[in-house]
């Protein structure tokens, strides 16, 4: 079987088998493996010096053996490998697609043209330019019917369709990744699941000084428009992260909850805004009103503060 495959082929078969089972099993990301790992890239390198090392060593060995032949074991060895395909459907294919006349026959396409002794000959143009002509056309034909008579998609719609299909990746991620929020990106959660998850942790943390309905003790009221560090959910994940006033306010909690938990308990109790609580305690802080809610809602909210 080896002597079917020269050596010159059958070197980079395997090494580049060699390279693909390594870039196969190690995992280096987007990047190619001998790029990401310098050590992987000296590994294949000695690997090829170690491969053309073993193709000479069994050539001069080869060699070696056919030298210590008799007369007659060498004409038996010559005949042997004479019979070996030698790969001429290569040459044939080669010769078709180059579509030139024998050199025997070449006194049949000389052309008058002499110059300085060097003739010319009147070659027919290669098959395999011409099949690509004709391939450009008919290619050239489907474009025009494509984009400009049945209106395909041009590259503006492929952009078009790629930012809407990573837009949905984006929030599908943002699904499964909460606890990448922050102060500046939180948004106010209204799932069941997230809700009775932040209860929970409310309940576990936050009664102590909040007491259960949100009324207040050692904290401020919850349930009140006021506030010291401002309302909405970006302010309540802000000062449940970082903590109150100075010397006087709630501990910072990003040390104990995860940003999704932070979260969830800023969402739940935020609906203890307008309850009313067994023993609420007096507000504490300004009134606070969400400059980016719609126009109609701040002037509800405005005149329903100056009835109360």
């Amino acid at each position: 079987m080896r002597n079917l495959i020269p050596s010159w082929l059958r070197v980079p078969v395997v090494f580049f088998i060699i390279f693909g089972l390594v870039e196969y099993f190690v995992d280096s990301g987007k990047q190619p493996a001998f790029i990401k790992y310098p050590t992987i890239l000296l590994f294949l390198i000695l690997v090829l010096l170690v491969i053309i090392a073993i193709e000479a060593i069994i050539s001069s060995l080869n060699n070696v053996l056919y030298q210590s032949l008799n007369a007659e074991a060498k004409a038996r060895f010559d005949a042997q490998n004479s019979k070996t395909p030698q790969f001429t459907w290569v040459k044939e294919t080669y010769k078709k697609l180059l579509g030139s006349k024998p050199m025997e026959e070449e006194g049949e396409i000389v052309l008058d043209h002499n110059y300085d002794g060097i003739k010319e000959l009147d070659n027919n143009l290669p098959p395999w330019w011409i099949y690509s002509f004709y391939a450009s056309i008919i290619f050239a034909i489907y474009y025009m019917f494509d984009y400009h008579v049945f209106n395909g998609d041009n590259q503006y719609t492929e952009l078009d369709t790629e930012y809407a299909e990573a837009k949905i990746a984006i929030e599908e991620y943002k699904k499964n990744a909460k606890d990448l929020v922050d102060f500046n990106t939180v948004e106010l959660l209204t799932d069941a699941g997230d809700l009775n998850a932040g209860q929970k942790l409310y309940e576990t943390n936050c009664v102590a000084c909040h007491k259960a309905d949100g009324g207040g003790g050692i904290g401020p009221n919850l349930t009140d428009k006021n506030w010291i560090l401002g309302g909405g959910i970006k302010n309540v994940f802000k000062t449940i992260s970082e903590g109150g006033r100075d010397g006087k306010g709630m501990i910072a909690w990003k040390q104990s909850l995860k940003p999704v938990e932070m979260a969830q308990v800023a969402s739940y109790l935020l609906q203890f805004d307008g309850t009313t609580p067994a023993e609420p305690k007096a507000p504490e802080g300004d009134i606070w009103v969400d400059e980016n809610a719609p126009l109609e809602d701040i002037v509800t909210e405005t005149i329903e503060l100056k009835e109360d």
